[in-house]
C-alpha cells in the first residue's frame, strides 16, 4: 500500500475534526471516573467498618462521625461535611444499592459528559443535596450516602433524554420509583435527593444546551455560577441556623444549636 510520511500523516491528522457527543466530550473514552468513585466510596465503607467493628452500625465509627452531614455542625465551622457525607453509607444494603445505580447510571453520562464535565455534574449535585438539607431540615439529624449525587445524574438522564429526543418513559419512571421510596422509608433524606435532583438536572442541562460556539466557556461560566450560588445559599442559611454551641462528649466533639 506504499509508505507514509509520521510527520505528515499527524500533521493531516490536526485538521481532521474529532467527532464528540452534544456535551463537547470526544467519542469512544472509556468510563474512568465511576470505578474510581465505586472504589473511595467501597473503601471509606471498610475504613468505618473497622473503626467501628460493625457491618451494620459502622455509623458509629469515628470517621463516619467526623465526615457525616450534620448542619449545626457544618455552621459550627466544619464544611467539609457538605462533601465528605457524600462517600459515607449507613451499613452494607445502602452502599451496595447506591454503588450498583452509580455503575448502571454513571457509566453512560461520563460517556455523554465526559471526564471533567461528569465530574463536575457529579460534584454540584452532591452540593445541592446538602444545600436543600441546610434549607429544609437544618436539624441535628445526620445524613449521608452518595444519593444525592446519583439523584442528581437521574436528573441528567432525563435532561439527556429530552435533549436527544429519546423515549423519556423509562427514566420518569426511575425517578418516579425513587422518588415513592425516598417518601415511604423513614430515614431516608427527601430534602438531599431533591436537592440532588435538581442541581443535576440544572447543570446537565447547562451542558448539553451551551452554544455551540464558544462552547465551553459557556459550559464554564454556567457551572461556576451554580457553584457560587451554592455557597451563597450554604453561607446565607449559615447565619440563620442560630447561635451554634460545641463541646466534647466521649471524645466526640458535638454541635447543637441554641436559638
Amino acid at each position: 500500500m506504499g509508505q507514509h510520511c509520521v510527520d505528515c500523516v499527524k500533521q493531516a491528522q490536526r485538521g481532521v475534526r474529532r467527532p464528540v457527543t452534544v456535551a463537547g466530550a470526544p467519542l469512544g473514552s472509556k468510563p474512568v471516573l465511576v470505578p474510581v468513585l465505586i472504589a473511595v466510596n467501597v473503601l471509606f465503607y471498610v475504613l468505618t467498618v473497622v473503626q467501628a467493628g460493625s457491618v451494620s452500625r459502622n455509623n458509629t465509627a469515628p470517621l463516619f462521625q467526623m465526615w457525616s452531614l450534620i448542619p449545626p455542625q457544618v455552621a459550627a465551622g466544619e464544611w467539609w461535611r457538605v462533601f465528605t457525607s457524600a462517600f459515607l453509607h449507613f451499613g452494607l444494603v445502602h452502599v451496595l444499592i447506591n454503588m450498583i445505580a452509580l455503575w448502571v447510571v454513571g457509566r453512560e453520562m461520563e460517556l455523554l459528559l465526559g471526564r471533567t464535565r461528569f465530574a463536575a455534574v457529579y460534584l454540584l449535585s452532591l452540593l445541592g443535596g446538602s444545600m436543600f438539607v441546610f434549607l429544609f431540615n437544618p436539624t441535628l439529624s445526620e445524613a449521608a450516602g452518595a444519593s444525592t449525587a446519583l439523584y442528581g445524574l437521574f436528573g441528567g438522564v432525563a435532561v439527556a433524554a429530552w435533549r436527544l429526543k429519546l423515549n423519556m418513559r423509562p427514566i420518569l419512571l426511575v425517578i418516579g420509583i425513587n422518588v415513592v421510596l425516598t417518601l415511604s422509608i423513614p430515614g431516608i433524606s427527601l430534602f438531599g435527593h431533591l436537592g440532588g435532583l435538581v442541581l443535576g438536572a440544572l447543570s446537565t442541562a447547562a451542558l448539553l444546551y451551551a452554544p455551540a460556539a464558544h462552547r465551553n466557556r459557556w459550559q464554564a461560566g454556567a457551572l461556576v455560577g451554580l457553584f457560587l450560588v451554592i455557597v451563597a445559599v450554604l453561607l446565607t442559611r449559615d447565619a440563620m441556623i442560630g447561635d451554634i454551641m460545641c463541646g466534647t462528649h466521649q471524645g466526640q466533639r458535638i454541635c447543637f444549636r441554641t436559638g
